[in-house]
């Protein structure tokens, strides 16, 4: 059962990320509208909503990325994975994970983090309007992936009790 409770744990990460950054579906949905009334009625168009709906719609994607994990709705081809039996589908989910998931996520991670703290130590913002939020948007990208690394720690755990035990935990 503690084994259980751990990976509940971490799954909760996951879940409580993904509660916290969907609502950046809102800012996102507002600066939209306002350009489109802005820019269609007003025909006042501003240089730096494009960048903005950039800058919110790639932090949401990558900050719910866990979440979208966490419940499998990432895209997937199931056709023949799915007649596997279950500890073949355990066993293929351990390589994946190893071959592509966990490198690709710890590079990114190390990239991303690299990536974010230039900025930071930068002061840097935006090319064409000189926006000052770039080194926060930036630092989404190691946070999402620390966060697809503990989700994907605890499908990978999940994927190891599968093999062996021939049944989901």
């Amino acid at each position: 059962m503690k084994l259980k409770a751990f990976l509940n744990g971490l799954d909760q990460i996951s879940e409580w990320s993904g509660r916290i950054f969907v609502w950046l579906i809102i800012p996102l949905t507002g600066v939209v509208a306002y350009e489109v009334v802005a820019r269609r009625v007003f025909n006042a168009p501003h240089i730096w909503a494009t960048e903005v709906t950039d800058y919110i719609y790639g932090a949401h994607f990558m900050l719910v990325a866990a979440y979208t994990l966490l419940y499998k709705a990432h895209v997937s081809v199931d056709i023949i994975y799915q007649g596997f039996p279950p500890r073949v589908r355990g066993m293929f989910d351990i390589l994946t994970h190893l071959i592509f998931f966990f490198p690709f996520c710890i590079i990114m991670l190390y990239i991303g983090t690299d990536f974010a703290y230039t900025s930071w130590m930068q002061g840097e913002t935006s090319g064409s309007a000189a926006l000052p939020i770039v080194p926060e948007v930036k630092t989404a990208m190691p946070v999402a992936f620390a966060l697809l690394i503990i989700q994907g720690l605890a499908t990978f755990i999940r994927s190891i009790y599968l093999t062996v035990k021939g049944k989901e935990i």
